[in-house]
């Protein structure tokens, strides 16, 4: 993990700086992005992921408790060998979109760069493969925001120094803290992130105390076209 834990830079205190300004691009346009799950399977409750709440002014789900994450920036393509095992990156290079070029590799930095802006937290040299990515979703036609997400696993056992020092995050997500997965539905959420906190709950309840591993499948919410489909990456 040292190469790719090398590469990630905290470069805002401020509101996120894009690739794309807002009225750059059409309303409609679908961005790559990675998202962030951190599980914390050591806590005296039970299982508890990181969550914060976006701003009531945002544009995108104004208001409501997401996990940690953002839009693939130029700067994100570049080597990350470490963070990502065979299977992830070959169920990330799947179902292509036709005017994306986006890489496992980006989506890996991506997700990395938003976890240490959005939370402070990083990734320790020494772990081994620490993203797993477990789902996949692309906003539907009509939102203000479009992204094609994916959504990455990291087992805070791999995350170096404390996992409850936010003191160098940004200030993009509000109320950030550990929230108990079995307490986690009761937050305004997202529907998107109530299915992604029900595949991760049965994930880790499955696992136990063993090392998280890929899920057999990844399902993916593809609603890039007139009419939504479900597929399971395998």
């Amino acid at each position: 993990m040292g190469q790719a834990h090398a590469r990630v830079r905290k470069r805002r205190s401020g509101p996120p700086v894009r690739a794309v300004t807002d009225g750059a691009a059409p309303k409609d346009r679908l961005r790559d992005a990675a998202t962030i799950i951190l599980v914390d399977r050591d806590r005296a409750e039970g299982p508890a992921v990181l969550m914060g709440m976006r701003g009531a002014g945002a544009a995108f789900m104004p208001s409501k408790y997401v996990f940690p994450g953002g839009g693939v920036d130029p700067e994100d393509d570049t080597p990350c060998p470490d963070a990502l095992s065979d299977t992830c990156r070959a169920r990330l290079a799947a179902e292509p979109r036709a005017e994306s070029d986006v890489t496992p590799d980006a989506l890996a930095c991506a997700a990395l760069r938003e976890m240490a802006e959005e939370t402070g937290l990083s990734v320790a040299p020494s772990a081994d493969d620490p993203l797993l990515f477990v789902f996949r979703a692309i906003t539907p036609p009509g939102r203000p925001r479009r992204f094609d997400a994916r959504f990455f696993l990291i087992d805070a056992r791999n995350i170096t120094g404390d996992p409850d020092d936010f003191s160098a995050a940004c200030d993009e997500l509000g109320h950030l803290h550990w929230v108990p997965v079995a307490e986690a539905r009761t937050l305004d959420l997202p529907f998107i992130t109530e299915v992604v906190l029900a595949e991760v709950e049965a994930l880790v309840r499955t696992t136990g105390d063993a090392p998280l591993t890929p899920p057999p499948t990844v399902p993916f919410f593809d609603n890039r076209g007139d009419e939504p489909r479900f597929v399971q990456l395998s």
